[in-house]
């Protein structure tokens, strides 16, 4: 988009030109709700999931989206653990040797 005139409705000056609108006009308006919210959440993945109800994958899906709207891209998250420990964490937390949370520890971490 390029806009070419700008309007101020209090003192209804206007300016024309060529003006840059910057990468943030290019989100949808789902895409700026999230940002912003991603913003006073101080960029904290887990106050996101409380403020939104939402998992940590959905949040993470919503981040990306928002960072290919801004025409950048994504890098994809390498597992920490290789698949073999992972599977050795689900079968742990499959026979009660470890706690959900533990066990999420576990596979965001590899500690």
């Amino acid at each position: 988009m390029n806009v070419t005139r700008l309007h101020c409705r209090h003192c209804d000056t206007t300016l024309e030109g060529q003006f840059a609108l910057g990468r943030f006009y290019q989100l949808s308006p789902e895409q700026l709700a999230f940002v912003e919210t991603f913003v006073r959440c101080e960029g904290k993945i887990t106050r996101v999931q409380e403020e939104l109800g939402l998992s940590y994958p959905a949040v993470r899906a919503r981040l990306n989206d928002a960072i290919r709207g801004l025409g950048y891209e994504v890098k994809e998250e390498e597992p920490t653990l290789p698949l073999a420990e992972r599977q050795a964490v689900l079968d742990d937390l499959a026979k009660g040797k470890i706690s959900p949370d533990e066990a999420l520890k576990l596979l965001r971490t590899g500690e």
